[in-house]
């Protein structure tokens, strides 16, 4: 039964991030915004909203340590999984598409774009791990870093938001819901802001309620085979609710619009790094410090700076992204999962 959940459920996402990365294209035309805020803005707050109710619902709704520390380890595992699984599903994508594509491996994107997402994510991150090393007492010193990581985002959104529209209309598909307005079913390159909000909403819908499916079974099948808690946490729980942000990447590269398909996950970098922090350092202080247990779970962070170092120094210096580059974060996830396996066992 659980596998038949597992195949629905993941279909049910992949026709989800379909929907979501042609709805929230148009949007962004819609509103004229720049690919910048399309992707690293729109569709990674979007396809983030499933792993981020992991932390929020453990966190505000749990009671004791063990749903606190399970929240911790969802926090830490989504910019984890990010900067090392998801970059290197995208790597293999374009890889696969190289032949197909003007460039080869290389990546069209907008640097400028990456680099502020990165950047952001290199600072924001920076000030979440730090403010595990605070004291609990006085709470007010977590308070100040949660205040910092909320300005921090809203002016990383403002600045995508203030860049100039780069969403042309010959770039896009027509609307899948282009047949459910009569005013506009005829009109391809002309859907009605009203129809575009619907078919984004309905795939978020898809999005969530597939990811919610998908963790429940994984749930399922790691607690019926034994699986430890904070292998669970930190590995197998964040694979399923980055599904989202991995297909949407997928389908965008097959696309040729890597912009699009990177920044929905160094956009989803900055937000993982910010928001679900804030509602942890607001809600369970005590919860988010590092200290003897949860050693392992906060060695995820050094991986997570670690990988994006790879990938983003070298186009940070020469100005260009390669696919195969993007592999290299499938290294340092195996590493990862062999180090949290050997603390499993060791502990055992």
């Amino acid at each position: 039964m659980d596998l038949i959940i597992l195949l629905a459920s993941f279909v049910i996402i992949l026709a989800g991030a379909e929907l979501f990365t042609n709805g929230i294209e148009w949007f962004g035309r819609k509103l004229e915004l720049a690919e910048g805020a399309v992707g690293s803005v729109l569709a990674a707050v979007g396809t983030a909203l499933p792993e981020t109710m992991i932390p929020i619902i453990a966190i505000g709704f749990g009671t004791g340590a063990a749903t606190h520390a399970v929240g911790v380890g969802a926090i830490l595992g989504a910019p984890f999984m990010l900067a090392t699984l998801a970059m290197f599903v995208t790597g293999l994508a374009v890889l696969s598409q190289r032949k197909k594509r003007p460039a080869g491996d290389v990546m069209p994107v907008d640097t400028a774009v990456l680099k502020t997402d990165m950047g952001t994510f290199g600072i924001a991150y920076g000030i979440a791990i730090g403010a595990a090393f605070l004291p609990v007492e006085p709470t007010w010193l977590k308070l100040i870093a949660a205040g910092a990581l909320l300005v921090i985002y809203i002016l990383y959104v403002k600045r995508h938001f203030e860049a100039d529209a780069t969403v042309d209309v010959e770039d896009l598909a027509p609307l899948r819901f282009r047949r459910l307005d009569p005013k506009s079913r005829h009109l391809p390159d002309a859907p009605r802001l009203r129809v575009v909000n619907l078919q984004v909403l309905a795939a978020l819908g898809l999005i969530i309620i597939g990811a919610v499916a998908f963790v429940g079974a994984v749930e399922h099948v790691a607690q019926s085979i034994g699986v430890d808690e904070l292998l669970l946490a930190l590995v197998i729980a964040p694979i399923a609710t980055e599904l989202p942000e991995k297909f949407n990447s997928i389908i965008w590269v097959r696309q040729g619009k890597d912009t699009l398909a990177m920044g929905n996950i160094t956009g989803a970098m900055v937000f993982q790094s910010a928001i679900p922090t804030i509602f942890a350092l607001v809600f369970a202080p005590e919860a988010w410090t590092i200290g003897e247990g949860n050693y392992t779970a906060f060695a995820s962070a050094g991986i997570a700076f670690a990988s994006s170092a790879f990938i983003f120094i070298p186009m940070a210096r020469s100005g260009v992204l390669h696919g195969k580059g993007l592999l290299i974060g499938g290294l340092f996830y195996v590493s990862y999962l062999a180090l949290v396996i050997s603390v499993i066992m060791g502990s055992s």
